[in-house]
């Protein structure tokens, strides 16, 4: 129900801080004798978009910048962390797309934070389709190990859908339609040509190729995802490479230049006040105050909001006050934003192969074309889509990590380490054909989507959203429709890319998009800050 502009105004002021309702907007005389005052910048979230804007801007010749981050460390969604005998990654994994047009591998690069093959020109150029190109282990839940010719053929056909599902993007599909749909479509009329004796094995390795996509998508169901965006996200040449020291080291060399202060932690932000007139303690005037969730708050000329999707569709009514437009809620609401998990595990010996790099589990009598059971409690660990030997093992130890998407993997989330490693002992005795193999020696799990401040893991197109969508979540506010009104809150993160969504590349360029933009509007302060340096 819609409100009357007349009561609508009322339940604002009503909302707003005493503080809001008593300052008075200075004069041109008042202003003026005031004299210039450089910006006052917050940024809200230290992941790798908040730190990758404030370094950016601190390079600029900003000086008056924080970031608020609402837990005690830095990173977001990269997250390291020590395990066996090493370190694991909680979150982002790999940078995807290792080539000159990546600006996390840039900057890794530059700082020599990555292994000699990812350095090789040969990787560089590699382009890689969306499933794996090995599976040096392939196992059934009867215990038997597939060989790579057996699927040879399904696998060739898989991957030319799922190219023809990216073609759409330039047209020719209702808004409506979904890459889970079209898979099945073509499945069904693929599967009229097999031969029987191929039947089930095509069919169970195709549930799990899509059990993959959903973990790749950080979506429940292929049926989430948009067909006609599909082919949007950009893929980068690259052979996928991992970060030796942990992808953190990466966060820690981009915020290293930053000043003493510069990051606040434990800083859980409640709400932003835009559109105001705030009087400081210097008598100077802010258009925005960001109220924190301890009390605390804070003055400033523009805000950069990098908080995850999944919390804006927790907080997107009340975040901002006045409240976001509605095209920025409906493009909220729209885009999907979904949970991928890991289950990380250490083994005393290894079971695989030496040269081993993944493993894939197929579940025999499984399908694409049937409805997975509801039972999550019984068939949870049916989602899990691919484990990665975790290397190297020389320096980590024998480490496998598993992946989990959907509802499956929000489940697993309220499971014990207990309940997990019983379950995870059961499933390699199963696939393995091997009743004795010995269990686990310990356990790490992500909880991506219970996180207060994350509620998930990454982005996608959801069925009826757009590219459009992305692009609305990103346009600053006030509007360009407002141009009359100084530009306060601007927005990054990886789901305000429109090519590089759900991506750590993607998370850092926008980061960097919107730190451009003030030091485009503050041209005095980069001329001012290079006289200093002359």
């Amino acid at each position: 129900m819609q409100s009357r502009p007349g009561s609508r105004l009322l339940l604002l002021l009503l909302s707003l801080p005493l503080a809001a309702l008593s300052v008075s907007v200075p004069g041109a005389e008042e202003q003026a004798a005031m004299g210039p005052r450089e910006p006052v910048v917050l940024i809200i979230g230290a992941g790798i978009s908040g730190i990758g804007a404030a370094e950016k801007l601190h390079k600029g010749g900003f000086r008056n910048v924080k970031i608020l981050e609402a837990t005690g460390r830095t990173g977001g969604r990269i997250r390291t962390q020590s395990f066996a005998k090493g370190v694991v990654e909680i979150g982002a994994q790999w940078i995807h797309g290792p080539s000159p047009g990546n600006a996390v591998f840039q900057l890794a690069s530059q700082f020599g934070l990555l292994g000699p093959d990812a350095l090789l020109e040969e990787n560089q150029k590699m382009y890689l389709p969306s499933y794996p190109p090995t599976f040096q282990a392939m196992y059934t839940s009867s215990g038997r190990q597939i060989r790579p010719e057996e699927v040879k053929n399904v696998l060739a056909l898989y991957e030319s859908w799922m190219e023809e599902a990216r073609n759409f993007t330039h047209g020719g599909c209702d808004p409506q339609d979904s890459v889970g749909n079209f898979l099945r479509q073509k499945i069904v009329n693929s599967s009229k040509e097999w031969d029987k004796k191929h039947v089930d094995l095509n069919m169970a390795f195709l549930r799990g190729a899509l059990n993959l996509e959903c973990c790749v998508n950080a979506a429940h169901s292929m049926d989430y995802v948009s067909l006609c965006t599909y082919g949007e996200y950009t893929i980068l040449p690259g052979l996928d490479c991992t970060f030796p020291t942990g992808f953190e080291s990466l966060v820690n060399n981009i915020k290293a230049p930053l000043p003493d202060g510069t990051v606040i932690l434990n800083k859980a932000v409640k709400s932003i006040y835009w559109n105001g007139a705030f009087h400081g303690d210097n008598s100077q005037v802010y258009p925005v105050k960001v109220q924190c969730e301890d009390g605390d708050s804070f003055l400033a000329d523009h805000v950069i909001v990098t908080v995850p999707l999944g919390f804006l569709k927790k907080r997107s009514m009340d975040f901002l006050s006045p409240p976001l437009p509605p095209s920025k809620i409906q493009a909220i609401k729209n885009l999907g934003f979904g949970t991928n998990n890991k289950i990380i595990l250490e083994f005393e010996k290894p079971f695989w192969e030496p040269n081993t790099t993944l493993i894939q589990p197929v579940w025999d009598g499984d399908s694409p074309l049937t409805e997975p059971s509801k039972d999550l409690k019984l068939n949870w660990m049916k989602k899990l889509s691919i484990f990665v030997v975790v290397e190297p093992p020389a320096q980590l130890g024998y480490v496998l990590c598993g992946f989990i998407a959907g509802e499956e993997s929000e489940f697993m989330e309220t499971l014990t380490d207990e309940e997990i490693l019983s379950s995870m002992t059961d499933y390699f005795r199963k696939f393995t054909g091997n009743p004795e193999l010995p269990p686990p020696i310990s356990i790490l799990r992500s909880q991506w989507h219970s996180h207060p401040y994350t509620g998930g893991s990454y982005s996608y197109n959801a069925v009826g959203s757009s590219g459009i969508d992305l692009d609305n979540l990103a346009e600053p506010l006030p509007t360009d429709k407002e141009a009359d009104k100084p530009l306060q809150i601007l927005f990054a993160g990886e789901a305000t890319i429109r090519k590089f969504y759900s991506t750590t590349h993607g998370a850092l360029m926008s980061g960097w998009r919107e730190a451009q933009r003030l030091i485009d509007k503050y041209p005095e302060i980069g001329a001012t800050n290079s006289k200093a340096k002359l």
